[in-house]
């Protein structure tokens, strides 16, 4: 038996929170990033007996098509698959669903699930520094009852989450990052963007189109020369401001 960290992590929520949901397996972890752009996946082919921790941020209550296009790629072969959403202190809506269909549809056995709060990618007031030590608790406590539940069944039945289809309809934000008068065109950002919307030949620049606003690349920026417009970060973080205010909880699905 193999333990498995997959995950699609921009900003490095998704990742603690994955990490913090197999701690309870103290086998060495093989991780397996979904955001490297244009990278092939299909030789990832899993045992029956392997444990995968899939997690992904909630866009806008749903799964972000990079990590979709990932996972199906891959081949689960009955694998035993624990899904995270992990969303901004608003709602993880129809995330966990889309997830579980997705790897279902590529050959994993979904047996256990989790929505849980990191800090907000764009409005970074909403769950500030979350996954906090209360979150680092409630979460290892969660992945001793996963592992629990895993290590008492051999099939067991597919994990019931919440979700309605169709899916929530989702098409990105307006606001994209784009490098200021510091930027001195280093390339990292080009180098680390998951919707390769980044054009390495010139990293000050952006395709609107492309870019799915992960603000990875501001993230990565040595410099901190990648930016949103402020103006239109103030209005959404307003708008949003009474459904993102208050602690949302963690949730596990057994």
């Amino acid at each position: 038996m193999k333990i498995y960290n997959i995950y699609f992590s921009p900003t490095g929520g998704t990742k603690k929170v994955a990490d913090m949901l197999g701690s309870a397996w103290r086998e060495e972890k093989q991780e397996i990033d979904l955001s490297v752009f244009g990278k092939d996946y299909t030789g990832y082919v899993f045992e029956k007996e392997d444990v995968c921790i899939v997690g992904v941020p909630s866009f806008g209550g749903r799964v972000p098509e990079a990590a979709l296009n990932a996972l199906g790629q891959m081949k689960g072969c009955g694998a035993q698959a624990v899904l995270a959403a992990v969303y901004g202190n608003r709602d993880f809506d129809d995330t966990l669903l889309e997830l579980k269909e997705a790897l279902t549809d590529a050959g994993f056995r979904c047996a256990a699930a989790s929505a849980a709060v990191a800090e907000h990618s764009v409005m970074r007031q909403f769950g500030a520094g979350r996954p906090d030590e209360k979150d680092r608790a409630e979460l290892q406590a969660f992945s001793k009852k996963i592992k629990e539940k895993l290590d008492g069944q051999a099939e067991g039945k597919s994990v019931r989450v919440p979700g309605n289809k169709p899916y929530r309809s989702y098409s990105g934000i307006p606001l994209k990052p784009k490098a200021g008068k510091s930027c001195t065109k280093c390339g990292i950002c080009a180098a680390k963007c998951p919707a390769g919307a980044i054009p390495k030949s010139n990293p000050a620049e952006v395709d609107k189109e492309k870019c799915i606003s992960c603000m990875r690349c501001i993230s990565v920026c040595p410099r901190k020369a990648r930016d949103v417009n402020r103006i239109l970060r103030k209005a959404a973080s307003v708008k949003m401001k009474k459904t993102c205010s208050g602690r949302k909880g963690n949730k596990i699905y057994l």
